[in-house]
């Protein structure tokens, strides 16, 4: 797909985000949107999937350790077409396979079930490790808040996956500066990234606007080349990007829209996808 043709499916993936919240009255949409345009990448470009065969043993792997930006992995994985985008607006609700964490038990198309941060991760290294030791020749990403790399668990599966070579892995840290209790900075910041991931022997790729297509693109293309070295994009974003009196608002990390922002949000969004 081109740049603007992908730009188009992350409008949608968007809107996707914005349904599924307000149905639920609740979840995280700062962190799904500024995540959108990198899982839209992933899924419409760069993995190898098929929606047909979830299962199938030489897929490619996506580990969402952010577990908390469910929305957007569901919007993502239903504007693929591994379930009706219906769906969507089950989010949350009593019965749904759309719960506010990704269930890998429930979802087609969810690699592991996440939410308590850091593990994820742990699990997409042992991914990783495991299509080397069987040859399988499957990649593995994992996308990471840059609050969740707050966490200890976090370091010690970088230090495995650096110490093991694992260049069958790529981390994107979705480094929008804000999570739960405030900025980073308030809390307990990781900074300096990139240099860090370095230092725990990864290849770093700096993404200096993760929510344009065509840096993007350049990021991924540059981690595919890379040998012997696990993959470290750091992408700088903005928290609800698309949305306008989202973005940059710690106070969207996690509520749901009511009717009339969601009127909002939507009307924003149809807008934009019509100047793509």
């Amino acid at each position: 797909m081109t740049d603007d043709e992908l730009r188009k499916v992350a409008n949608e993936v968007r809107k996707g985000i914005v349904v599924g919240t307000h149905a639920a009255k609740s979840g995280h949409p700062g962190g799904s949107l500024s995540a959108a345009d990198i899982l839209t990448y992933l899924y419409f470009e760069e993995m190898n999937i098929d929606p047909k065969d979830p299962a199938k043993a030489d897929r490619d792997r996506l580990v969402l350790s952010k577990g908390h930006a469910a929305p957007g992995l569901y919007a993502v994985l239903a504007e693929r077409g591994y379930f009706p985008k219906e769906d969507l607006e089950t989010l949350r609700h009593i019965g749904s396979h759309l719960q506010g964490h990704p269930n890998m038990n429930d979802t087609p198309g969810v690699d592991m079930s996440t939410g308590s941060l850091g593990q994820g991760v742990s699990a997409a290294v042992g991914m990783a490790l495991a299509s080397k030791v069987w040859n399988d020749g499957y990649r593995v990403f994992a996308i990471l808040g840059d609050g969740e790399i707050e966490e200890g668990q976090v370091w010690e599966a970088a230090m495995f996956a650096g110490n093991h070579q694992l260049d069958n892995l790529c981390l994107v840290v979705d480094h929008n500066g804000l999570q739960i209790d405030g900025t980073i900075e308030e809390v307990n910041s990781a900074m300096p990234i990139a240099d860090k991931f370095r230092a725990f022997k990864f290849h770093v790729i700096e993404l200096a606007d993760g929510n344009d297509m065509g840096q993007i693109r350049a990021a991924f293309s540059a981690a595919r080349e890379v040998t012997g070295q696990p993959v470290c994009i750091v992408a700088e974003t903005v928290k609800g990007k698309g949305v306008s009196f989202m973005e940059n608002e710690v106070d969207w990390h996690g509520k749901g829209p009511n009717d009339g922002q969601y009127e909002q949000a939507l009307a924003e969004l149809e807008a934009a996808g019509k100047e793509l």
